[in-house]
């Protein structure tokens, strides 16, 4: 069974593809689709078209992708916001199952802390797939996402933002808590 990770932008979307039919993760793919164009619904459309193309070349049973984050300028999170819901949206389109992380549930799950940068995500995702080479940043960080994703559908986490659920305290009632 093979999951479709996606780290969505609006310049560059990574991806990686696993095999999660044994209890070990083993890597089939992963890259980047660049994205050429400068008008952002031509942008969109090159980001559905590569995902498209993706799920046709490798048959994927899954799909996980990273949860939308606040970035420093607006303007760059709306546009990543946009390429995100479009890859969502050619998933669904495609008959795949979404689930997805947030950024700190996957930096977690595969470096071992919420706090992990770029290059420490990197390594782990060599180190755990036992890759000759390190991928890209942008396609370390969607293999990342389909590890967190095989970790998720083995329960060794649980899906949904990372430190989402609060406790319960004295004097709350049992409807302010979202399971």
């Amino acid at each position: 069974m093979l999951i479709l990770g996606i780290d969505p932008g609006s310049r560059i979307t990574g991806y990686g593809v696993l095999d999660v039919a044994t209890a070990t993760p083993r890597y089939v793919a992963s890259g980047c689709i660049r994205i050429q164009a400068d008008d952002l619904a031509q942008k969109l459309a090159q980001v559905y078209a590569g995902i498209s193309e993706l799920i046709a070349v490798h048959r994927p049973a899954e799909f996980a992708i990273e949860q939308v984050f606040m970035a420093r300028n607006a303007d760059s999170a709306l546009k990543l916001g946009q390429a995100r819901g479009t890859a969502i949206v050619c998933a669904a389109n495609h008959g795949l199952p979404v689930s997805e992380y947030g950024p700190r549930q996957i930096k977690q799950a595969v470096a071992g802390t919420g706090n992990a940068d770029k290059s420490q995500v990197q390594h782990m995702v060599t180190a755990i797939l036992g890759l000759d080479g390190t991928p890209q940043a942008d396609a370390a960080d969607a293999l990342a996402i389909a590890l967190t994703h095989a970790h998720a559908r083995r329960g060794l986490i649980t899906a949904g933002s990372y430190g989402g659920h609060r406790r319960r305290r004295r004097g709350d009632s049992w409807r302010d808590y979202q399971p």
